[in-house]
């Protein structure tokens, strides 16, 4: 069973920056596409972006495509968000998990505890 802790969350002005972290264990995660979803209030959680093992294959949700860049370090074991020129809408709580084409969002069963990102002047 996969277990991920993300982290690098916090509070931020429009424009600003800031890079997400998720460190996982418990399960195969060097040969497992991996996503970073979001949360906001009162909204239904969504997907960001999800990188392939190689890390050579990437998509990104309209809403960040140009703006956030998905990686990964097999050999950490970790997955990373680079936010750029952030907007008051994404504020939200991030999540990491596996990546699947074919899941909905309801079709995931186990998530970490996710880690705040507050954008606002």
């Amino acid at each position: 069973q996969l277990h991920v802790v993300e982290s690098g969350g916090g509070l931020v002005q429009p424009g600003g920056s800031l890079r997400l972290s998720c460190g996982a264990s418990g399960g195969d995660f060097s040969t497992a596409t991996m996503g970073w979803f979001r949360q906001a209030p009162g909204k239904e959680r969504e997907f960001v972006a999800a990188i392939t093992w190689s890390g050579t294959g990437t998509i990104y949700s309209d809403s960040v495509k140009g703006r956030f860049t998905i990686s990964r370090d097999n050999a950490k074991d970790t997955v990373y968000l680079q936010m750029n020129s952030l907007k008051p809408e994404d504020t939200a709580v991030y999540y990491c998990n596996h990546y699947y084409t074919s899941y909905s969002i309801d079709q995931y069963d186990a998530w970490g505890p996710g880690t705040q990102v507050t954008v606002s002047s």
